[in-house]
């Protein structure tokens, strides 16, 4: 496949030794990679390489090609921008150029891209000089500008024009619809190069879309449009990134979306089965539920509450008996008693204990005061050094409840879309690594069966991806749901599950001193920049 790669004609001044009008660069300079090299001290990695070349070429013959360029998390890909539009500002700053580039947000990822081409700039003897900043959001080296633009939903950034390069960054943050309304028409007029900068996520993103299309033209002229990159391609460059993402797999599982998707360059699914069959397979464990704590063994309570209904039963269930209830179609309050294995918490590495079912109660309709007394007593019998409690509206007094009978035990969790969805991507976390684990269910056969409420529940449990910087996850058994005799299905035993990923943040103990856990939200850090990143650039 071509590169489009050719002889560069640099726009530059013909007295090299530069001036009041603005910088000059020898003639001699007309690689963008030589001049990176040669006038900022970074030495390019292979995989930047190309898209440097081709991306430069596009912009100085205007031949107007759209780039796709995706790069795994901290691996340079921001560090690459600020090159490139360094060397282009440099190189056309006798001429009123303009680039914009668009960022999912103004703060802090446009802003943190200013400072990056700031530093780039300050940090270049051909450019130092003649940089100045305008407006608060465009940055100046003579007569070339270019102009950083938020993407979210409610920035105005009407009337820009992009006649030199329009760029978007974490495209795959940025909605298709503000994007052809706003930001596609400042190429227009000059049908400006265009480059999508992201990480995997879903096919239904504005990057997916470019992708598609850029590959398309790709593959019809041989002119290379479309960079993908993995972990596995840049440890072939920088071994200590592979060590980095190897503490990512080992920590979140390599089937976690957030690892496929930010590490592997590997698209998902926007919505559809929270469970597929192989990660049900990964819950299934090899014990057996018990009716009483195994001494010198560590437990902790994990409870979803719901409402209460003077009319209603109000006793502890059982699957069983739940269809004789007088309103099977209500929540249920669902309880679910873990295991703690601590062999997989070794004091000299980063680990995580392993969770196993043991127990569940499930109770419907129970008055809340009668509900306490049931809590407590479970509670005091498996010795729980952690009581993980939905404290979302009525739960909130159990909560405070269990905790004065339990003091420094209680961790109480209130549900927003955002926690919600975090503890979906954390739960999902120590499913992928092996670290929850279902009781056996013996049968004639001697096979497992999940014919269970909790197995039911988790098959039918949808969720769906959001579009933008938050990657919030939807995610639970839809309203209406039914099994195949027609009756109810909800996940409140499932939620009640999931509270156990709440514990990878806390301290647990057992007879030897405690061991702290301190595990990093998945979220969090996938959100982090690139900046640390151009510290590991090798330098020329």
């Amino acid at each position: 496949m071509k590169n489009g790669v050719g002889d560069l004609a640099v726009y530059s001044k013909s007295d090299s030794s530069g001036g009041k009008d603005g910088p000059a660069v020898p003639r001699q300079i007309k690689d963008p990679v030589c001049f990176i090299e040669t006038y900022q001290g970074i030495h390019l990695r292979h995989y930047q390489v190309e898209p440097v070349r081709a991306i430069t070429e596009s912009v100085v013959q205007e031949s107007g090609r759209t780039f796709v360029v995706m790069f795994p998390r901290q691996s340079g890909k921001n560090e690459l921008q600020a090159q490139i539009e360094s060397y282009l500002l440099v190189t056309h700053s006798d001429q009123h150029a303009e680039i914009v580039k668009a960022s999912p947000t103004w703060k802090p990822q446009s802003i943190n891209a200013m400072r990056r081409l700031e530093r780039v700039l300050e940090g270049n003897e051909v450019s130092a000089p003649y940089w100045t900043r305008e407006s608060g959001y465009v940055i100046r080296v003579n007569k070339a500008r270019i102009y950083f633009l938020s993407g979210s939903e409610t920035a105005n950034v009407v009337g820009a024009t992009a006649n030199v390069l329009l760029e978007c960054d974490e495209a795959q943050d940025v909605s298709i619809a503000k994007w052809d309304k706003d930001f596609a028409p400042m190429a227009a007029s000059t049908n400006a190069t265009r480059v999508f900068w992201g990480t995997a996520w879903t096919s239904k993103t504005l990057l997916a879309r470019e992708r598609k299309e850029a590959e398309r033209r790709q593959a019809e002229d041989g002119i290379q449009r479309v960079w993908i990159m993995d972990a596995d391609n840049v440890a072939e460059e920088v071994p200590r990134y592979g060590e980095f993402v190897a503490d990512k797999v080992a920590r979140l599982g390599r089937n976690h979306p957030m690892v496929k998707t930010q590490y592997y360059s590997e698209e998902i699914d926007a919505e559809g089965g929270m469970f597929p069959p192989e990660r049900l397979a990964k819950m299934m464990g090899r014990h057996l539920e018990i009716d009483e704590p195994i001494p010198g063994q560590v437990y902790a309570m994990t409870i979803d509450v719901a409402g209460e209904d003077e009319g209603a039963v109000g006793e502890e269930i059982d699957a069983e008996s739940l269809s004789l209830l007088e309103n099977p179609a209500r929540d249920s309050t669902a309880v679910t008693i873990f295991n703690l294995d601590l062999s997989t918490l070794p004091p000299d590495e980063l680990g995580a204990p392993t969770y196993r079912v043991v127990k569940r109660y499930t109770w419907i309709g129970t008055k809340h005061t009668k509900l306490y007394l049931e809590l407590k007593k479970i509670a005091a019998k498996w010795k729980a050094q952690y009581i993980v409690i939905d404290s979302t509206g009525v739960g909130a007094g159990l909560a405070s409840f269990l905790e004065a009978s339990f003091p420094g035990r209680v961790i109480p969790f209130l549900f927003t879309s955002k926690s919600k969805s975090d503890l979906g991507w954390q739960f999902l976390a120590v499913i992928e690594t092996g670290r929850y684990k279902e009781p056996a269910i013996p049968t004639k056969t001697g096979k497992q069966q999940m014919d269970s409420r909790f197995w039911l529940q988790a098959k039918s449990c949808m969720n769906q991806v959001l579009d933008g910087p938050g990657r919030l996850m939807r995610w639970g058994v839809p309203d209406g749901t039914r099994d195949d005799l027609g009756e109810l299905v909800h996940d409140d035993e499932l939620v009640s599950s999931a509270l156990v990923a709440v514990l990878d943040e806390q301290e647990i103990s057992s007879i030897s001193p405690p061991l702290i856990v301190k595990r990093a939200d998945p979220i969090e850090e996938m959100d982090q920049e690139d900046d640390a990143d151009a510290q590991h650039q090798t330098r020329a």
